[in-house]
């Protein structure tokens, strides 16, 4: 594995040897991999190669599934998330997570849906609507919506709920945000929006995407880790990446001949 480490840069998170497995299948092998506050970290590769459950690792979504487990560490502001004494709630108020199909809460309106996490959570939500407001406008929904916010959710559009969805983690005040392949249901213009907003919230959050697409981690990411077969094969600031990878791997990936 060949790996850089961003010099004079605050680690938000750490995978130090981390390992997955779902039963018997090994999916992630001793991978090390800082992630950056207030940057972007794109994790590229091919079907099968991990991603995802990396990205399930850092919120510890991944042991909910049966017969999954890991070893190694997952490190939150240099604290290990997998201490006994934490709980994996906090955790993922902490470490936010959008997944690639839009999941609003079907019969709810769209201010209910902003602040049905923080309500599941037992927040004291006092000022309902400044909360809605200040989670939509961070996506870009506000005027779009604020003439719609005790309409049904169902009338709105993919992209629309896929930007409900983010607002609803954001109103949960979480300090990394993790996006499992958020645009893989949209067309190119919601794509863009998509894109729009990651640039804007990198001032308050630190964000993780998973990308199937080597031109939007590109164009979004300050940091980019290209995984292969459960291996980080390489991690590297996002310009060396796509311009002058170490490994031949990664080249071979990124320009198309294999994955």
């Amino acid at each position: 594995m060949t790996r850089s480490d961003p010099p004079d840069e605050t680690e938000k998170m750490r995978a130090d040897c981390l390992n997955a497995w779902f039963g018997e299948l090994h999916a992630l092998k001793d991978i090390t991999l800082p992630v950056i506050e207030n940057k972007v970290t794109a994790v590229i590769g091919p079907s099968g190669c991990g991603k995802s459950t990396f990205v399930r690792c850092l919120n510890r979504m991944h042991e909910v599934t049966d017969g999954a487990r890991t070893s190694g560490d997952v490190l939150l502001d240099n604290r290990s998330i997998f201490r006994a004494d934490v709980d994996p709630v906090s955790v993922r108020q902490r470490v936010g997570m959008i997944f690639q199909r839009p999941n609003p809460f079907p019969a709810m309106t769209v201010r209910e849906n902003v602040v049905a996490g923080l309500r599941l959570s037992g927040a004291d939500v006092r000022d309902v609507d400044s909360v809605a407001e200040d989670a939509l406008r961070q996506v870009s929904l506000w005027v779009e919506l604020k003439e719609r916010l005790d309409a049904p959710v169902e009338r709105l559009s993919v992209e629309q709920q896929q930007r409900l969805c983010i607002a609803r983690c954001l109103a949960l005040q979480p300090e990394v945000v993790v996006m499992d392949e958020p645009c893989a249901l949209l067309d190119p213009i919601a794509t863009s929006r998509i894109e729009e907003i990651i640039h804007g919230l990198r001032d308050r959050y630190t964000i993780v995407i998973v990308t199937h697409s080597m031109q939007q981690a590109a164009r979004v990411s300050d940091y980019t880790a290209f995984f292969y077969l459960g291996e980080l094969v390489e991690y590297d600031d996002a310009d060396v990446i796509f311009t002058k990878p170490a490994d031949s791997r990664t080249e071979d990936y990124i320009t198309g001949r294999f994955g």
